[in-house]
């Protein structure tokens, strides 16, 4: 004679409810990792995806471009 299957748990079910409260209670929430302030003077790798004439409107001024657009991003922040 097989195994009767078990009927599933619903979300009413007092052992359901048993367990999601001592996963709450008993489960550790991971620390954030302190929020590191900006040094001034260090850069950050990124990317970022702009349109082509922004981008090309700020090559047009030769090297230095890159910063041009980090001068221009600042600026817009208020800082």
């Amino acid at each position: 004679m097989a195994d009767q299957p078990r009927r599933p748990r619903t979300i009413g079910d007092a052992r359901t409810e048993a367990e999601a409260a001592f996963k709450k209670v008993t489960t550790k929430v991971a620390a954030a990792p302190p929020k590191q302030s900006a040094v001034p003077g260090i850069k950050e790798q990124v990317t970022l995806r702009i349109d082509q004439d922004v981008l090309e409107f700020f090559q047009e001024g030769g090297p230095g471009w890159q910063d041009r657009i980090n001068d221009a991003l600042r600026k817009a922040a208020g800082k």
